[in-house]
């Protein structure tokens, strides 16, 4: 198993993974807008691409989005995405994503990373609580829709 910073070249199988994704989020499956999506996210340099290959196929991925705390006035990261094909579930192959994801977050100066899963995803909240990252029961969290 391999863990590696994915960039455009990956695109193919990168889009193939992000639209199983999306579709686990209860989306349409699109693979010409989740390859598309993902291009521009490469070319605008808008965020950063873990994938993890097994043999030479890809079978997982997460995704990275720079931010920043105006409280601290540091950087942070979104871990937005987190992917692992079925077949290769329960392998530790998202704990490899999350390190890797970890320790870019660290190298680039970030003083957090934060996350958010569905409340139903026990599984997600599990391997979380169990690499140290803590629930947040101060604030909530909104959203407005805008379309």
């Amino acid at each position: 198993m391999e863990v590696f910073l994915a960039n455009i070249n990956h695109i193919e199988s990168i889009s193939v993974l992000f639209d199983r994704y999306r579709v686990f989020y209860n989306q349409i499956s699109n693979l010409e807008a989740a390859k598309d999506f993902l291009k521009e996210r490469f070319n605008n340099n808008d965020s950063v691409v873990f994938a993890a290959s097994d043999n030479g196929q890809l079978v997982g991925f997460t995704q990275l989005y720079p931010s920043f705390s105006s409280v601290s006035m540091k950087r942070i990261c979104i871990l937005n995405d987190l992917y692992v094909e079925e077949s290769h579930r329960r392998k530790g192959i998202a704990k490899l994503l999350m390190s890797a994801a970890e320790e870019y977050a660290k190298e680039s100066g970030a003083i957090r990373v934060i996350l958010s899963t569905q409340i139903s995803n026990i599984t997600a909240q599990k391997l979380y609580e169990a690499r140290d990252y803590i629930k947040n029961e101060e604030f909530y969290h909104y959203a407005l829709p805008l379309q």
